[in-house]
């Protein structure tokens, strides 16, 4: 995907197999945990270009975050706090090859960053 891009989406839930089943039967949604990602259910829309993750509700992960595919995530950061952002969550590793973050935008919004490529194997 291209920087800018709505990459991935997670949606926090405090029962996998409740969610898994709700999202799977309503939008026909293929959900499933990968090898190396266990337990965080990834789900991908029937498009196959559509996904992210069912992710464990917490205090401060209570709606949906859509994460945008950036060049990098330094860069963004250093941009989006001179224009006003928050850094929620520096940034992280999620594999050898991918890394992500998370601000707020000067409303608030929660706004989730990705660099990098992962191989989450086929949903």
């Amino acid at each position: 995907m291209a920087h800018g891009d709505i990459t991935h989406i997670d949606i926090p839930v405090t029962d996998f197999a409740k969610a898994t089943d709700f999202y799977s039967s309503l939008f026909g949604w293929t959900i499933a945990e990968i090898p190396g990602y266990e337990g965080y259910p990834m789900w991908q829309a029937p498009n196959k270009i559509s996904g992210g993750g069912l992710a464990p509700r917490s205090d401060g992960f209570t709606q949906p975050r859509s994460y945008v595919e950036v060049d990098s995530i330094d860069d963004t950061v250093a941009k989006a706090v001179a224009a006003g952002a928050e850094v929620l969550m520096a940034k992280a590793p999620i594999s050898e090859t991918s890394w992500w973050a998370v601000i707020a935008d000067h409303d608030g919004n929660s706004i989730g960053l990705y660099e990098g490529t992962t191989d989450a194997g086929e949903g």
